[in-house]
């Protein structure tokens, strides 16, 4: 076996592999006798037939790409482990014969995607500063109205519609006479005073009664999110079926005990810490991302695969279209909404996920270079975490103990840890801002 490599660009190498005449003969012989175990041929079983009879059969060409097959299915990893160990491969090789005759070598090449070369910048004693969160009373209001809002007490009214109340109407969208897609609503719920459709709607509703009915037209903004109806003046055709007057209860302690807290400082302590969580977590995303960001701009990359990339953004696309979904929204709504194309999308996404993948390549060449890595114990501890978490799905504790699981959990926590670090050395907590 002859193997020539060959460095092409994107990050990918090209290995070709030569089998000699007298190297094929007994995968010929094996060939022929997996060919001919799906092959029915009279007068021989299954998986008996000689190769000579075989060849009159199917051809000879035909056992040799079964017998090439045979060799590529043994061989392949020991080939590319032995002729590329200065790199670290991704992805799945791609294979194609490119000679393929009788009585003469054969060759198939092997191309395979490579990690690039990183070459570190500075990644330690970065010294950006993330100042430490405030909980403003407002936020907290907010949420307690909300919960209010949740408990309001309604009652039917014949009286004229005022911000607050809630309200059953006919809502339909023109735009030049002509009915806007979805925008023909029947029977829509409308809490007054929250904008539910644009800015100004509720004002031109507010003093309607029941059975009343209204034109109006208002423009809608720039930046709306449904490009259809950005910047566009909409007609509105509106007929109230249904008016409710909602009174909040009062905020006190017997209501704080119905959510399960002690008194009205109790509660608002909880959403207090409960906010102040929440926002800790986005601003610690925004401090990975920016760091990170800092240290791919002073690091020098080689060609990064077309493959990483795109992998990476197909992965972002998915995560996009699980969120929407989790929200109950349909991805193909929102890809009409933004008047784009899902290939469109993808193209948009490429520069970011280049971004992600930068990143962490990033955070496996630090922590290679501090010598990082994941102990048995703290893996079997996750593993363990994880088990527990999905002991009643069998199939959930197959995939967990399964050597794949394995590897994506041992990067996982890999990555987890060397962002830490970075954490540790890089980032100045002020703590000078008081709640």
């Amino acid at each position: 076996m002859n193997v020539t490599r060959k460095d092409l660009e994107k990050g990918q190498v090209e290995l070709s592999v030569e089998l000699s005449v007298e190297e094929m003969t007994p995968l010929m012989e094996k060939g022929a006798e997996s060919l001919s175990k799906e092959v029915k041929i009279e007068g021989f079983r299954p998986g008996k037939a000689p190769l000579s009879v075989l060849k009159q059969k199917i051809g000879e060409l035909a056992i040799m790409e079964e017998a090439v097959k045979i060799s590529l299915n043994k061989n392949i990893y020991k080939i590319i482990d032995e002729n590329l160990k200065d790199k670290e491969v991704v992805g799945q090789p791609e294979v194609e014969i490119t000679k393929l005759a009788p009585n003469n070598p054969v060759e198939y090449k092997i191309k395979v995607s490579i990690l690039p070369e990183v070459k570190l910048g500075k990644y330690k004693d970065l010294g950006l500063k993330q100042e430490k969160l405030v909980v403003k009373e407002e936020e907290v209001n907010k949420i307690i109205n909300d919960l209010l809002e949740m408990r309001a007490k309604e009652t039917i009214s014949d009286k004229s519609i005022e911000k607050g109340d809630k309200v059953i109407a006919s809502v339909n969208l023109f735009i030049d006479n002509v009915p806007v897609e979805d925008g023909q609503n029947p029977e829509v719920t409308i809490l007054t005073g929250k904008n539910y459709f644009v800015d100004g709607f509720d004002k031109n509703i507010v003093g309607l009664k029941k059975g009343d009915k209204k034109e109006f037209n208002l423009v809608y903004p720039e930046k709306h999110y449904n490009k259809n109806l950005a910047g566009k003046l909409v007609d509105f055709k509106v007929e109230i079926k249904e008016v409710y007057r909602r009174e909040l209860p009062e905020l006190n302690d017997d209501l704080a005990k119905i959510f399960q807290f002690k008194n009205v400082a109790a509660l608002k302590e909880n959403i207090q810490k409960t906010v102040e969580i929440q926002k800790q977590r986005e601003d610690d995303q925004k401090m990975e991302i920016k760091l990170l960001e800092k240290i791919v701009d002073d690091s020098k990359f080689g060609d990064i695969p077309e493959s990483l990339i795109k992998n990476e953004a197909s992965l972002m696309m998915k995560e996009m279209e699980s969120s929407i979904a989790s929200q109950g929204g349909k991805f193909a709504d929102y890809l009409q909404s933004i008047n784009k194309s899902q290939d469109q999308l993808m193209l948009e996404i490429l520069p970011n996920a280049t971004k992600r993948v930068k990143s962490a390549l990033i955070l496996k060449e630090i922590a290679k270079e501090e010598k990082m890595n994941i102990s048995e114990a703290e893996l079997s501890k996750e593993i363990e975490v994880t088990r527990k978490k999905y002991e009643k799905s069998p199939e959930a504790i197959k995939n967990i103990e399964s050597p794949h699981y394995k590897a994506y959990l041992e990067n996982s926590l890999l990555n987890q840890k060397t962002i830490d670090s970075l954490k540790k050395w890089n980032i100045l907590k002020d703590d000078s801002s008081n709640k």
